[in-house]
């Protein structure tokens, strides 16, 4: 992505804040033999390192400044400024003019971070397509865009956090603010750090309004959406030579199907297939491609494709990371880097805007049984149920206590009632000592504060709002953009451009979810634009075959063999219970358990590669 990194607040000595800067540089990502540049002093230093996205850097008159992304500002003379002499020089006459509060007049995907004296302020944009992490530390406040730069910092500990080992086993990521170093702390979307005076203020510049009721007929909705989708694409297609991921869902469909008509030239998509019985989806993007007449790339992932992968990614992420389809992610962005390309257009985001996930429609469903007089429940409805002579034996009647234990949890935990986390008792799951030294609710009270942090009362909204956070910014945004940016491609987001993601939050909810039918307007929107079957198919997006290959595929079973052995003996998890999941991934589902097989497979291949951060 290119990075920057930095420092205030404490006095190193010429020497080794040169020392210190260029470590962190070293670590904080860009592209091989990428320029660097850096400016530095007793007190503070901030420097930066080219990659696949725009980079901008600046001294003048004591403060410095870098950028990173593509920013826009509302404000026409600071726009001027960027096009004239480049984002940073903007970004030092706005916080001259404006301080902290320009963060109101900036828009696009962006990392920043400006020091005037002792004085930082950090930000990142209002999706969270680019990154921050930071840590104060006996008066040092030090930043930069990867984790692992943060902890090369002389000021900061580089400790492992047992808390971010449980969150990362309970996400399969590390949600923002924790990372997996203890002290460190990432940015939320939409959210800045100001140090002044020694101390940290943080808060968000920016929220997403919800109108949850709009009175607006479909057709003004519709003609809206339209404008704004080919808006969205034109801007995100300038420069090239570009093309797309096509995975033959709606999102990756529509992206191409736009792209294909704006642009004269022919139009060149990626796609990736599996050669496993119920993962390969290649038919809807030949449906898609034929539809639009683009250029159509495919590859067929193998086994072995896995194996080369695993030890890329966990070396690549700064934090441990198991999205498995960073894997067909990776191969889709390395073809289309052979082939010329440096920027592909993602379809990433649709689901979280416009009401996509299986799960909303779902909760909704539980959601029925609160509006039901608490007095009805608990005095005749509960207690007939549960009180049935031989009621587990009848299957209605034990898909309705099941409704009814379901819906008693309140929302937003109530969509993690299926996690791994939660199938047997935590004391079965994990080791005494690491028990005792982690929150096992703080999982919990990360989601409620981004489902109730919501401007909205609805629960679809909600939803919405916190998949924003945990689906896209922690998960999908991660995979997709670090993944191409290790292959060399710039990657870009049409449907997260905040015009379209404005317009999707002032949908009326039933627009989002009708009933059990997802994405109702988006759907209805482009039904005479893409192909029927694509409209109509099940979600199934990138998922990889993990789970079976692993048993079947002796590298890659060699290699998950030895990685839960060596797990075994880390202390996090209970010997019994990795013996018994392995049982079951072999005896019982090998897709199903080879999902958690693959998260502790991931987290082992991470701490050797990162043994030197331990």
């Amino acid at each position: 992505m290119g990075c920057f990194c930095g420092w205030v607040g404490t006095t190193l000595g010429s020497d080794m804040s040169q020392q210190a800067i260029k470590a962190m540089l070293a670590h904080c990502g860009g592209t091989a033999n990428a320029d660097s540049n850096s400016d530095y002093d007793e007190t503070a230093a901030l420097g930066i390192r080219e990659g696949v996205y725009a980079t901008s850097f600046l001294r003048e008159g004591g403060m410095r400044a870098a950028v990173i992304g593509s920013p826009t500002w509302d404000d026409e003379q600071l726009s001027q400024t960027a096009k004239s002499r480049g984002a940073a020089a903007a970004l030092i006459a706005a916080y001259r003019a404006y301080g902290k509060e320009l963060l109101s007049r900036l828009h696009g995907p962006f990392a920043l971070a400006v020091l005037n004296g002792d004085e930082a302020l950090i930000a990142i944009d209002r999706i969270g397509i680019h990154g921050l992490s930071y840590a104060l530390e006996d008066g040092a406040f030090v930043f930069s865009t990867s984790t692992g730069s943060v902890v090369r910092h002389p000021c900061v500990v580089r400790r492992i956090d047992p808390q971010a080992i449980f969150n990362y086993l309970y996400f399969h990521d590390i949600p923002s603010p924790g990372t997996i170093f203890d002290g460190v702390e990432k940015l939320l979307p939409a959210q800045y750090v100001h140090f002044r005076n020694g101390q940290l203020e943080n808060g968000f510049y920016w929220q997403l309004h919800f109108e949850d009721h709009s009175k607006a007929p479909f057709h003004t909705h519709q003609q809206r959406f339209h404008e704004l989708l080919r808006q969205a694409v034109a801007t995100s297609s300038a420069q090239g030579p570009l093309a797309t991921f096509l995975s033959g869902g709606t999102d990756s469909s529509t992206i191409t199907g736009v792209l294909a008509e704006l642009k004269e030239d022919p139009v060149h998509s990626y796609s990736v297939g599996f050669g496993a019985e119920g993962f390969d989806e290649m038919e809807y993007s030949r449906l898609a491609a034929q539809r639009f007449g683009v250029t159509a790339h495919e590859y067929y992932l193998e086994p072995d494709d896995i194996v080369e992968a695993i030890p890329l990614i966990t070396s690549s992420y700064d934090e441990p990371f198991a999205n498995d389809s960073a894997v067909p992610t990776y191969f889709c962005a390395k073809r289309a880097a052979e082939d010329g390309i440096k920027i592909l257009l993602a379809g990433d985001g649709g689901d979280e805007i416009f009401g996509g996930n299986e799960r909303y429609a779902k909760q909704m469903v539980f959601e029925h049984y609160g509006r039901i007089p608490v007095s009805l429940r608990r005095s005749l409805i509960e207690p007939l149920t549960n009180g049935f002579p031989a009621g587990e034996a009848l299957l209605p009647v034990r898909k309705l206590r099941s409704y009814i234990r379901q819906a008693s949890i309140p929302l937003p935990e109530r969509m993690e009632s299926y996690n791994f986390v939660h199938r047997q008792p935590l004391e079965e799951m994990f080791e005494p000592d690491f028990l005792a030294s982690v929150n096992p609710e703080m999982p919990k009270a990360m989601l409620r504060d981004a489902y109730f942090r919501a401007d909205s009362p609805h629960p679809i909204n909600r939803m919405l709002h916190l998949d924003l956070k945990f689906t896209l910014a922690d998960n999908d945004l991660r995979k997709v953009s670090r993944m191409c940016e290790i292959a060399g491609i710039e990657v870009r987001y049409p449907l997260l451009h905040e015009a379209l993601v404005d317009f999707s939050a002032q949908l009326p909810v039933n627009y989002k979810v009708r009933g059990h039918r997802l994405r109702w307007f988006f759907k209805q929107a482009l039904q005479d634009f893409l192909p029927r079957e694509i409209i109509t198919k099940s979600k199934h997006g990138f998922g990889l075959p993990f789970g079976v290959w692993a048993l079947s595929h002796p590298p890659l079973r060699e290699l998950v063999n030895d990685s839960l052995n060596a797990f075994a003996h880390r202390g996090y998890l209970r010997t019994a219970y990795i013996q018994d999941l392995r049982r079951q991934h072999a005896e019982v589902h090998p897709t199903y358990f080879g999902k958690m097989i693959w998260v502790l497979l991931m987290l082992e291949q991470w701490l050797d590669s990162h043994a030197g951060d331990r």
